[in-house]
């Protein structure tokens, strides 16, 4: 059963008969709106949102990053498995794999990130959406709507942070502006 998450919202990533769980998934997906074109006619147009994963330690240190130009974390417990360019299709249009057991012990959050590189603001986008997926079930765990549509061209989506034995994941949806991690990084350290 999923759940769908507010602001601030934080879920136990517990499985729900007991144990962690070992991999996940989040997914990115969203549609670009349609413009208005010549005498009333809507134009499709697309627009490349990106998905980051972006690897903390205890003392709020960037330890590693996930994102278009660097697909693998450096141990390979994270992945993303490629760069959508236009939010076509159903379903997740960016995907990064997370193996929890074997993210580096020092590594404490994993904040993941929505930017638009091509510099649109969110109010061209909808139906956008994260969520995260028990990798071993296919089971969606919880989803958080990306929506409030602004002139923003950035959003820090969600964490996972080390919970005691296990894992936990709190929905930020702070909202940001830049074309790549590197320009949220003020944002995020706000949520670590």
């Amino acid at each position: 059963m999923s759940v769908s998450l507010q602001k601030g919202q934080k879920v136990s990533l517990a499985k729900p008969g007991g144990g962690t769980l070992t991999r996940v998934k989040m997914g990115l997906g969203w549609d670009a709106v349609a413009k208005k074109g010549l005498f009333g006619r809507s134009k499709a147009q697309s627009i490349d949102l990106d998905a980051s994963c972006l690897l903390f330690d205890a003392s709020g240190n960037l330890a590693d990053q996930v994102w278009f130009r660097q697909l693998r974390s450096k141990d390979g417990s994270v992945q993303h498995t490629g760069d959508n360019l236009t939010g076509e299709g159903e379903g997740d249009d960016e995907v990064i794999n997370v193996d929890l057991q074997n993210v580096p012990a020092n590594v404490t959050q994993l904040v993941f990130t929505v930017n638009s590189f091509t510099g649109q603001d969110f109010s061209q986008i909808e139906n956008a959406f994260c969520r995260l997926v028990d990798e071993t079930t296919g089971q969606e765990i919880a989803r958080y709507d990306l929506s409030g549509a602004g002139q923003h061209n950035a959003q820090v989506m969600a964490k996972v942070s080390r919970d005691g034995g296990g894992w936990s994941m709190t929905a930020i949806g702070a909202t940001a502006t830049g074309r790549t991690f590197q320009h949220l990084l003020p944002a995020v350290s706000a949520h670590l």
